[in-house]
């Protein structure tokens, strides 16, 4: 059996740790920051981190690598085209690998970064999306295009719906306020807001989310909705003739919001 926590790390990072509890073999993906998972080790006697996922080199996602690499001899995996510390195994688009006994495809998802991969697992439905898709939101272009991030947020959307979205920041509630600015009257976001306004009062992750909610409630999964291309051409005359285009405004939007 697969079990899957949240390790919280630094001010709003996830570092998810996968569990086969028949085993006592763990996997994290994104560790930043080595201590939440030492210390998880040290609190379970008997586990072993046998793989470190990895998918942008962004320092609060591959920070704590080479010391838990050090210390358990996990492997490390990740993309083949960005200098991630300590990597073991290079990854480009479609590889598969096999982690605690499941098979995890590869996606090439640039456009936080150019080399950004994402993991997904389709036989239980997770996908391990790093920085690219957030709950109700994307993450910022650093290094690719819109076009490009538009592309990886469509491979994303094909997914089957029940497919949950591991994302790597709390940032729900931020992504919300945007997402109710651009839809006011789209009762699913609405929803959505007070559903995670409840968890976090208690300290609660909203994450994972899962496809469905992201293509009721997420802008950047929305750009062919009447309703966010009339609100995008308010903005940017013209912008909404296409996907792409729609894509720009918002992000463009959201970053100054």
């Amino acid at each position: 059996m697969i079990q899957i926590d949240a390790l919280p790390a630094f001010t709003d990072n996830y570092l998810w740790l996968l569990q086969d509890t028949a085993k006592r073999h763990c996997a994290v993906v994104d560790p930043g920051d080595a201590a939440p998972v030492l210390a998880w080790l040290e609190a379970h006697p008997g586990w072993q981190l046998t793989d470190i996922l990895v998918t942008h080199h962004h320092n609060d996602h591959v920070g704590g690598v080479a010391k838990l690499k050090q210390v358990t001899g996990a492997q490390v995996y990740g993309p083949a085209t960005e200098n991630i510390p300590a990597r073991d195994i290079a990854l480009d688009d479609n590889a598969r690998i096999e982690v605690m006994g499941l098979e995890m495809a590869v996606f090439a998802v640039p456009g936080h970064t150019l080399g950004h991969i994402a993991y997904y697992q389709a036989s239980l439905g997770l996908l391990f999306s790093g920085d690219t898709l957030f709950a109700a939101g994307c993450g910022r272009l650093f290094e690719g295009t819109p076009a490009q991030m538009h592309q990886s947020l469509s491979r994303f959307e094909a997914l089957p719906d029940a497919t949950l979205v591991y994302c790597a920041h709390e940032y729900t509630l931020s992504n919300l306020r945007f997402a109710q600015a651009v839809e006011p009257d789209n009762q699913d976001i609405a929803q959505r807001m007070q559903d995670a306004q409840a968890l976090r009062a208690k300290n609660i992750p909203t994450v994972p989310s899962n496809i469905a909610l992201e293509k009721r409630t997420n802008p950047f999964l929305r750009v062919n909705e009447t309703s966010v291309k009339q609100k995008v051409d308010e903005r940017d005359p013209g912008a909404s003739a296409s996907g792409v285009g729609v894509f720009t405004t918002l992000r463009a939007w959201k970053d100054k919001f």
